[in-house]
């Protein structure tokens, strides 16, 4: 607050506004009720609720003026935009501010791509508040290019806008209290920590919790998240595009209230930040399923700030920050226009233009694997049978399958007819020649390939194929692109998405992105795929920290025993 006396003189009355909302129905989120006065804002922050004299004045007769939305937990790089295209893509929807974990730009360029992230961050509209990545690489079963040691994490720490410690994914780690994990829990300046514990029950999330860990947002089910909130965990309430955990839990607002539960994304694609939308769309669907209006917003504003303990952020009160949005209604949550510290940053539905970031050479080429051939895709077969990874729709949760391959001259291969695809991670940051090997069902795959080097979290290059030469193609086209997502039948790549920051982001406008990603889909559609977002599917196939089966370029990961297990059975 740089001007607090100036502030106090506007909220007596003896100083003239910046800005006054008139007209509108005022969501007071301490009371839930609705205010008929106007709302004042000087340098930035809400001055006061009442009659106003002078200023620039926004007729909000008839709409409804709420808190600026808050994102609880988001991973940026999911939705492949630089951060600028992604403030664009979502400011229209009325987020004004997110709480991110930048750990996927961590694992390809180290600490000093967290610290590029931020610096972009630091010069847009949209307000981006960081947890420091606690677990770079997620697992001793991930290859990442970087990693980040508790010196790594302090210096995130130290921005401006690093507010706490991110998911800690290693929960096998603190549960048996080992030092590494207990150490990054001690960090100075992480005044708390998120955490990442799927399917953590009983005494084991007594554990977890006692080591300090107060968020959640791998709840998939009421029971679980019920626990969760009753041993005084934040249940951050998910909606991403390949997890939807929204109308699952939005009974455990219903029967208990809105207290300790907030709304986050995690991972969504741009295709349905354009689609569907960001917090709106999930306060459209909470209400459309029984929630409260007043509630609803409560979890995409107040809660978020208060889990994160973001002072002054999710009301509207005197000395809060601006972030305003007028609403058309709290039925479908139509944004008409958002304010960011009572500036106009969107309106209908368009954010208001901002200098797009220059991208330095150094976040660029990497993609760097061993030469790929056809033969490395090959998988040799005893005749047991093997070890597949299902796939649960709508979930990051898979299951373990045993299945008995189709062998073709002592090769175990894929079968389309009964949606046994092959799955290949290829080690792709220093050049050493793994590849991790499996099957996988559920795609539905008929014919061709599909790849991406968006592989949670390591993000090495992934590709499912029914047959190897266009797994090859698929690995040889990420090469040549810089990384990013590809598509290919008969031995051609026929649809892609680059992606040449980090192997993770495009350089190119969001209308673009969107382009090229909805031609992929409808690509692979094509090739027989039938799941939604098959991307984002693909790449937590990778991920060595949610349950059951994953896969990694060491290998097949038993995410129960939390051990590399081999691909054929024994008998």
């Amino acid at each position: 607050m740089n001007d607090r006396a100036g502030l106090i003189a506007v909220a007596r009355g003896d100083a003239s506004p910046d800005l006054v909302v008139e007209g509108a129905q005022v969501f007071c989120a301490f009371t839930k009720d609705w205010l008929d006065t106007d709302v004042a804002v000087a340098g930035g922050r809400v001055a006061g609720l009442g009659r106003f004299e002078g200023g620039e004045r926004i007729d909000g007769a008839g709409r409804y003026l709420v808190p600026g939305f808050i994102d609880a937990h988001v991973h940026i790089e999911s939705s492949k935009l630089m951060m600028d295209e992604f403030a664009r893509a979502v400011l229209p929807h009325g987020t004004t501010a997110v709480v991110c974990d930048p750990h996927e730009i961590a694992n390809v360029l180290g600490r000093d791509g967290i610290h590029w992230m931020l610096d972009v961050c630091s010069k847009l509209p949209l307000e981006v508040f960081v947890m420091t990545p606690s677990c770079v690489p997620a697992s001793a079963f991930e290859s990442p290019s970087a990693t980040l040691g508790p010196d790594d994490m302090e210096s995130v720490l130290r921005r401006s806008h690093a507010i706490g410690i991110a998911e800690m994914m290693d929960f096998p780690g603190v549960i048996a209290g080992a030092q590494s994990a207990l150490a990054k829990l001690e960090l100075s300046g992480g005044t708390h920590v998120d955490g990442h514990a799927p399917g953590v029950r009983g005494r084991a999330l007594d554990a977890y919790i006692a080591a300090g860990i107060r968020s959640d947002h791998e709840a998939t089910t009421y029971d679980e998240a019920l626990e969760k909130r009753r041993k005084g965990m934040w249940i951050l309430i998910r909606e991403a595009s390949n997890a939807h955990n929204l109308v699952e839990l939005l009974p455990l607002v219903k029967d208990f209230g809105p207290d300790y539960c907030a709304f986050c994304t995690d991972d969504r694609e741009p295709t349905d930040l354009v689609r569907l939308g960001h917090l709106d769309q999930m306060c459209r669907v909470a209400v459309a399923h029984g929630v409260s209006p007043e509630d609803a917003l409560l979890l995409a504003s107040l809660h978020p700030a208060r889990c994160h303990g973001l002072r002054n952020m999710g009301a509207i009160a005197p000395g809060y920050k601006a972030d305003l949005l007028l609403l058309s209604d709290v039925t479908n949550f139509g944004v008409d226009k958002v304010f960011k510290n009572g500036r106009l940053v969107a309106s209908n539905g368009v954010a208001v233009a901002f200098r797009r970031a220059e991208v330095p050479p150094e976040v660029r080429n990497t993609v760097r694997p061993a030469p790929v051939a056809e033969a490395d895709f090959a998988i040799a077969s005893s005749g047991a049978d093997v070890r597949v990874i299902e796939i649960i729709p709508e979930q990051l949760l898979t299951r373990v399958r045993i299945e008995t391959p189709l062998k073709e001259r002592g090769m175990a291969i894929a079968d389309p007819s009964r949606d046994l695809a092959k799955i290949a991670v290829v080690e792709r940051h220093k050049a050493t020649g793994r590849v991790g090997m499996g099957f996988v069902t559920g795609f539905g795959l008929r014919r061709g390939a599909f790849a991406s080097t968006v592989a949670h979290d390591a993000h090495n290059m992934v590709i499912v194929g029914v047959n190897d030469s266009d797994m090859a193609i698929c690995a040889r086209r990420l090469i040549a692109i810089e990384g990013g997502l590809v598509a290919a039948e008969g031995g051609t790549a026929s649809a892609e998405l680059p992606l040449p920051i980090a192997g993770l982001l495009s350089d190119q406008p969001l209308e673009s992105v969107v382009h090229d990603l909805e031609r992929l889909e409808a690509c692979l559609a094509d090739l027989g795929v039938v799941v939604a977002s098959p991307f984002m599917t693909l790449s937590f196939l990778a991920l060595s920290v949610i349950p059951t089966l994953k896969i990694t370029d060491r290998g097949l990961i038993d995410i129960d025993t939390f051990e590399l297990v081999p691909l054929e059975v024994e008998r």
